[in-house]
C-alpha cells in the first residue's frame, strides 16, 4: 500500500516539476534602445561629475555596465544611425553623409527581429526616412524635429503636431505604448530616441529657468591655439566664439544683435531664432521672453564693454546652461521609463541600452559639434543594463562600436545575423567574456566641403594610439599618443621615438580598410557623387 501511495505521489509530481521547468525557461529578451542626438559622454555623472548629474542615466550603469571607450564609425548624426540599423561601415550601408540617401534597400536589424516574432516601435527621431521598415508602430520627427510643439509623422495617422515638450512627448508616447499597445504575448524591440540635445538647444521651461543661473568649469582646452597639428583642427569651423550663432545658439534676440551692431554668423541665424522660438504658443514665449529677455538686457549693459576673451567665456557658459538644461528632460525621462519597467515586472528580462549617436565637443579646443576622429567626438556613451546576464557595476574598455549594436541585438535574441552585417556581438563581453575582442576601431568621416568644414579623413585608433589621414584638398597624416596625451595637443606622426608605432599602425589599418571593404578607388567614387551634390546646389554651408 506504502509503494502504491509513493507511486501515485511520484507520477502526480512529475507534471509539476515539468510545469516548473517550462515557467523558468529563459524568454528571448525585450530590448530598449534608449539614444539621445550629440550626448557627450562628459555630460553624464557615470563619467564625470564636473557639469551635471544624470542619476536616472546612472542607474543604467549601477545595475549593468559602463563602457568607457565605445566609439562611433562616423562621428556625424544620420550617418551612425544608419551604421546602427544596418552594422556596416558608411561605405558599404551607403549613407557616408547628412547628404546622402539612405539606400533603402538595406536590411536592418529592426526587419529581422519583426521577422521572427518581435514586436517593434520607434518613438523619437530617426533623422532620415519617413517610413522606417520593420516598425510595427512609429511616431518620429521629421528631419530634425522642433523642440517646442513638434510636428511627428505617424504609421497610421500621418503628420500630427504636439503641444508641448519635445523631450516630455517622446517619452509619453514611449510610455504610452509599453502601458497600452504592448503585445504580452511577444518580446519587443523598443527605439526611444531623443532629439534632445541637438543643437539649437532649448531646454524645457522647468529647466532654462534655474540652468541659465548656473556656472560651469570650463575646460582646460578652451583657448586652444591648435600648435602642434594639422591643417584639419587650424580650418575647422567649430569655434564658440566666431562660428557659433548668437541668435539661435545663444538666444540673442535679433533685435538686440542690430542694436548691438553684432552681425550674423551665418545667413541662417536669425530664421533658426525665428523658426524655433517662433513655434512656441504666447504662454510659452511669455515664460521664454521673462527669462530669456533679462539675459538679454545684462547682455546689452555688458556686451560694448566685454573683451574677446570675455565674449569667449561667456559663450561657453551660455552654450552649457542650453545644453545640459536640454539634458536635464533626457535624464528625466529616462527615469520614467525605468519606473514604469520595474513597476511592471518587465525589468528582469529586459535590456536596456542608453547611448547617443556620436559624441560632442563642450568647449575642448574651444570647439562645439563633433565630426572628428578626436576623442570628445569618437567616443560616445554607451550604458547597458541586462539584470539576468550582466553583473551590476562592471566596466569596460574595449574598443566597442555603434557598429556592433546590430548584431548585439539580434545575438541576443537568437537570430543569426546576416554575412555581410561587420560588426561584433557585445554579449560574450555581457557575460564577463570577449577579454580578445577588438585591438583596433576603424574611423572614416566624408562631409567636406560642408558645415563646419572638418576635412574628410580616416583613421585607426587602439587603446593607446591614434593614426589619422586627413585627404580631399590635403595629403596630412597625424599620430597621438592617446595615453601620454589624453587631450590629444601634440601630433607626433614624424617623432622619431614614434618611427615603430606609426609602421605598425600604418599596416593594421590596411588591413582593417581591406577587412572592412574601403578602398581609395571608393573615396574617389564618393567624392565624385559629393561634387555632382554641390554642383546642383544640395550642399548646405
Amino acid at each position: 500500500m506504502k509503494k502504491l501511495l509513493f507511486l501515485g505521489l511520484a507520477l502526480l509530481t512529475i507534471p509539476v516539476i515539468f510545469l516548473s521547468f517550462k515557467t523558468k525557461k529563459q524568454k528571448r529578451p525585450n530590448i530598449v534602445f534608449i539614444m539621445s542626438d550629440d550626448h557627450a559622454y562628459q555630460a553624464i555623472s557615470a563619467y564625470s561629475t564636473k557639469l551635471i548629474q544624470t542619476p536616472n542615466i546612472d542607474r543604467i550603469a549601477k545595475e549593468g555596465m559602463l563602457f568607457s571607450n565605445a566609439c562611433v564609425t562616423n562621428s556625424i548624426c544620420a550617418p551612425s544611425r544608419a551604421v546602427i540599423l544596418t552594422g556596416k561601415h558608411s561605405h558599404l550601408n551607403g549613407k557616408i553623409d547628412n547628404y546622402f540617401p539612405f539606400d533603402t534597400t538595406n536590411i536592418t536589424f529592426p526587419q529581422l527581429l519583426q521577422a521572427n516574432g518581435y514586436q517593434t516601435a520607434m518613438f523619437g527621431k530617426l533623422h532620415f526616412g519617413n517610413n522606417p521598415k520593420g516598425f510595427d508602430e512609429f511616431q518620429i520627427l521629421p528631419d530634425q524635429g522642433h523642440y517646442y510643439n513638434p510636428d511627428f509623422i505617424t504609421k497610421k495617422e500621418g503628420k500630427k503636431t504636439f503641444t508641448g515638450y519635445v523631450t516630455d512627448i517622446i517619452t509619453d508616447l514611449t510610455i504610452n505604448w509599453l502601458k497600452n499597445d504592448r503585445d504580452e504575448d511577444k518580446p519587443f524591440f523598443l527605439a526611444y530616441l531623443h532629439k534632445a540635445p541637438h543643437r539649437e538647444w532649448i531646454p524645457a521651461e522647468r529647466h532654462y529657468k534655474s540652468y541659465i543661473n548656473k556656472t560651469f568649469e570650463e575646460p582646460t582646452t578652451l583657448f586652444d591655439n591648435y600648435e602642434g597639428r594639422g591643417t584639419a583642427s587650424k580650418t575647422a569651423e567649430m569655434n564658440l566664439l566666431t562660428h557659433m550663432n548668437w541668435a539661435g545658439d545663444s538666444k540673442i534676440f535679433p533685435e538686440n544683435m542690430d542694436l548691438l551692431g553684432i552681425p550674423e554668423s551665418h545667413s541662417y541665424d536669425k530664421q533658426f531664432f525665428n523658426g524655433t522660438v517662433g513655434r512656441m504658443n504666447p504662454e510659452q514665449r511669455k515664460s521664454f521672453d521673462s527669462v530669456y529677455g533679462k539675459m538679454n538686457g545684462e547682455f546689452i549693459k555688458n556686451y560694448p564693454k566685454m573683451t574677446e576673451k570675455d565674449k569667449m567665456k561667456w559663450r561657453y557658459q551660455r552654450y552649457m546652461q542650453d545644453y545640459l538644461g536640454c539634458i536635464a528632460a533626457v535624464d528625466e525621462g529616462v527615469g520614467r521609463v525605468l519606473d514604469f519597467l520595474k513597476d511592471n515586472n518587465l525589468e528582469e528580462n529586459t535590456i536596456v541600452v542608453y547611448t547617443s549617436d556620436q559624441g560632442f565637443y563642450l568647449g575642448e579646443h574651444g570647439w562645439f559639434d563633433k565630426r572628428f576622429i578626436f576623442d570628445e567626438s569618437f567616443k560616445t556613451p554607451l550604458l547597458v543594463r541586462w539584470p539576468q546576464v550582466i553583473k551590476a557595476g562592471s566596466k569596460n574598455s574595449q574598443m566597442v562600436q555603434n557598429l556592433d549594436f546590430a548584431q548585439t541585438f539580434l545575438d541576443a535574441a537568437g537570430i543569426k545575423a546576416p554575412s555581410d552585417m561587420q560588426g561584433e556581438s557585445l554579449v560574450p563581453i555581457f557575460k564577463g567574456k570577449g577579454k580578445n575582442f577588438r585591438d583596433a576601431a576603424y574611423y572614416h568621416y566624408y562631409e567636406y566641403p560642408s558645415v563646419h568644414m572638418v576635412k574628410r579623413h580616416y583613421g585607426i585608433v587602439t587603446e593607446k594610439y591614434k593614426l589619422v589621414h586627413f585627404y580631399y584638398d590635403v595629403d596630412e597624416w597625424e599620430l597621438y599618443d592617446r595615453q601620454a596625451d589624453k587631450d590629444e595637443l601634440k601630433n607626433v606622426y614624424n617623432d622619431p621615438k614614434y618611427a615603430s608605432i606609426k609602421k605598425e599602425l600604418h599596416e593594421k589599418l590596411a588591413k582593417l580598410r581591406v577587412k572592412y571593404k574601403d578602398s581609395e578607388a571608393l573615396d574617389k567614387m564618393y567624392i565624385e557623387k559629393y561634387k555632382e551634390l554641390e554642383a546642383k546646389g544640395k550642399i548646405f554651408r
